[in-house]
């Protein structure tokens, strides 16, 4: 493997600009990540603050006790009951680990705590937040795959119609060995097949949930990295989440006013803001019946957003004392209650997140907190071997390539390749039937009038004659250049499958498939930098 940087810009505005720290943008946050001290700085910052190391450690140890484990691992674990500070990051509980930013996210979060421990000579834990109380679904429960030229989604069959966390939606597992078999047989068969379809029965076991499953699949490839893990909804972590719950609740109110007031502020310097937020968003999720409900205040109380369910505070704060578990942040919340609980060196994220975490500061403020130094995740495009042989026998630019992928310059190959002469042809032919046909149709209607609709169908049938010769001639030509398209297509559904980043569709598994189960090891290991390019790694 080996890296390249290209300089490509994120894809909102926003991000862009953050990454390259320019103003107004830097000023929505509380550090500058482009100046050289800014982890000794937030490290001092920690240093004046108190956190619940040992309940925390604790409770991970318990949530991780039957997840794959390493000496760096319990390493890790003694760290952070110790002084060290943490590098996190945070994502959905995708099957199969979902697009491969999950992947890039912990790699980040892996690289930058290993960096920064060396240069402030001080311990730092590399940790993933696991958003298991997340309620979508539909976001999680398919990975995409290359089929017949096409990237097409191949979903899990068992389906969810309610709001329930992904951390409650439990998996069959034979309908989960089969899901896999079936992907696996999409992928092909390599030397590493056999290995990798052993691997994913022995992570299988009866009667878990998704996020469970999730988490087994990310320890077995990060293990020996000391990563730790946790998941947003598991009951131990709420009970220790308990005191801050009771902060959100109680200022709930002084929390929305914050955003919005900061959102004003992004606004107008000439930024579209990313959270949707009412004036009375209490930002906290209620379990009901076994479906996360967003509330909302209502008066002196709280009700559900979408029902009329209703609270009153007292009665809200008596369901923290008695059942924690059934309450959950939302994107709002999530960032303080990471930061009451953990010491944060840096928090790591997409641009998106970079995006919300701007519109957040205020609330910090308010909560008596700076905002993490946000570091943007590493952005990285794997380039196969063959694929960059493609690239090069097209004569293409790689930046142009992974920044744009090559759908317009295969669009115009096929142009070049069109009879001009005969669409000229067919044009003109088109042209005079439709004004013959106004008179034909004219001189029908006099007759009878019954006779108009039988004279528009007459021509819709010539039109899709000439629409029908268009189409074969097309595909005749698309025929004869079969090879020079499939170079294209092999690039566009690499690089930018479905007109998007490659980070954003492809799934692990191809690779670990391709290359050997040792690949994101070989990929995490890479000298990568954070300096804010994108990175291509050559295969």
């Amino acid at each position: 493997m080996e890296l390249e940087s290209l300089d490509i810009p994120a894809i909102n505005q926003f991000a862009s600009k953050y990454m390259k720290q320019e103003e107004p943008v830097t000023s929505f946050f509380h550090y500058n990540i482009n100046e050289q001290d800014v982890f000794s700085r937030r490290l001092e910052d920690l240093g004046e603050r108190e956190f619940p190391r040992e309940g925390l450690v604790t409770c991970i140890a318990s949530y991780m006790e039957s997840l794959p484990s390493s000496d760096a691992v319990e390493a890790s674990m003694g760290k952070l009951k110790n002084d060290a500070v943490v590098v996190v990051a945070g994502q959905q509980a995708g099957l199969l680990t979902g697009p491969l930013y999950t992947i890039h996210k912990i790699v980040s979060v892996i690289r930058l705590a290993r960096e920064q421990e060396q240069k402030l000579n001080h311990p730092v834990v590399p940790v993933f937040w696991i958003a298991g109380e997340d309620h979508d679904y539909q976001e999680v429960n398919h990975i995409f795959l290359e089929q017949d030229g096409k990237i097409k989604k191949n979903g899990y069959p068992e389906q969810v119609v309610d709001k329930r966390m992904t951390s409650d939606v439990e998996y069959d597992p034979a309908v989960m060995k089969n899901w896999i078999s079936s992907i696996l047989k999409v992928l092909g068969e390599t030397e590493f097949t056999a290995g990798l379809a052993d691997e994913m029965d022995g992570l299988i076991r009866e009667g878990e949930d998704i996020v469970t499953f999730f988490a087994r699949f990310i320890m077995t490839l990060f293990k020996d990295y000391g990563l730790l893990v946790i998941d947003s909804s598991y009951g131990a972590l709420r009970k220790l989440e308990a005191p801050y719950f009771r902060h959100l609740i109680e200022n709930s109110r002084e929390i929305t006013d914050q955003v919005l007031m900061q959102q004003k502020t992004i606004q107008a310097e000439g930024f579209n803001t990313q959270l949707e937020i009412s004036s009375d968003a209490a930002n906290i999720f209620l379990n009901l019946q076994n479906e996360r409900a967003l509330l909302e205040r209502d008066g002196s109380g709280f009700k559900d957003k979408n029902n009329d369910s209703f609270f009153t505070k007292e009665e809200l704060l008596g369901i923290l004392d008695d059942q924690p578990g059934r309450l959950s942040n939302n994107v709002v919340t999530r960032p303080l209650m990471q930061e009451w609980l953990f010491p944060t060196l840096s928090f790591i994220g997409g641009p998106g997140e970079i995006a919300y975490w701007g519109e957040l500061k205020k609330a910090f403020e308010f909560m008596g907190m700076y905002m993490p130094p946000v570091m943007p995740r590493l952005n990285i495009t794997i380039l196969e071997r063959t694929v960059a042989k493609r690239i090069e026998e097209l004569s293409l630019s790689l930046q142009e390539v992974v920044r744009n992928g090559v759908s317009h310059v295969r669009n115009e190959f096929l142009d070049s390749l069109k009879p001009n002469e005969l669409e000229g042809e067919l044009q003109e032919i088109e042209t005079y039937l439709m004004a013959k046909y106004e008179g034909i149709k004219k001189e029908a209607s006099a007759v009878d009038s019954n006779l108009e609709p039988i004279v528009d169908k007459n021509l819709e049938i010539h039109r899709k004659q000439f629409e029908f010769l268009r189409k074969r001639t097309e595909k005749s030509i698309r025929d004869k250049n079969e090879r020079q398209l499939s170079r294209f297509d092999l690039i566009e559904n690499s690089i930018r499958p479905n007109g998007g980043p490659q980070e954003r569709t492809l799934n692990i598994l191809y690779y670990m498939n391709r290359f050997g189960p040792d690949f994101v090891n070989r990929l995490t290991d890479l000298p990568f930098t954070f300096d804010g390019t994108h990175k291509v790694v050559h295969l």
